[in-house]
């Protein structure tokens, strides 16, 4: 029966899997950014942590988009486990260091899947993850820019309270 299902889709395997693993990614980013909240709650930043309940329910909308994508061309989206989240950090600004990193990490998978949806000429899904890879963009520009202020203004107690009072702009899109 797969196999008949098979044909009735554009969609490629490897794509499928591809996809599939990027759900998980979107996901995991999504808790991540739940836990990053929780830290942030619990050490007085009170708006970083709204900025990254923020951010995870977005996360939550990029998997979403993702998971039902696969099912709508015929794919079968895969609901993801996770496991081995952190839940501590050393400082406000090495939970900032996490999300770019994960930000930069969610650029080159979206990339890597682009660049097999060429391979086997899958441009209906290159046109779907054009705007994840705009997304992304974004992504990275805010975590940067996190990281920026953090620098610029100090991470002592004034600088932290300063950075934390600025941080819900740098959701604000330009």
């Amino acid at each position: 029966m797969k196999d008949i299902l098979r044909l009735k889709t554009s969609l490629a395997e490897e794509i499928e899997q591809e996809l599939n693993a990027q759900v998980k990614q979107e996901a995991t980013a999504s808790a991540m950014y739940l836990a990053m909240a929780s830290w942030c709650n619990s050490h007085g930043f009170v708006n970083s942590a709204e900025f990254f309940y923020q951010q995870s329910a977005e996360e939550r909308e990029h998997m979403m988009k993702i998971f039902k994508y696969v099912n709508e061309v015929g794919g079968r989206a895969v609901s993801p486990d996770i496991s081995n989240l952190i839940h501590d950090f050393d400082s406000l600004k090495s939970v900032f260091e996490q999300a770019l990193e994960q930000e930069i990490n969610n650029t080159q998978s979206i990339n890597r899947i682009v660049d097999r949806c060429y391979k086997v000429k899958d441009y209906t899904t290159i046109k779907f993850l054009q705007w994840f890879l705009e997304e992304q963009m974004e992504e990275e520009k805010w975590a940067r820019r996190a990281l920026e202020l953090l620098e610029l203004i100090g991470s002592d107690g004034m600088g932290l309270y300063m950075v934390d009072k600025k941080i819900l702009d740098l959701r604000e899109k330009e």
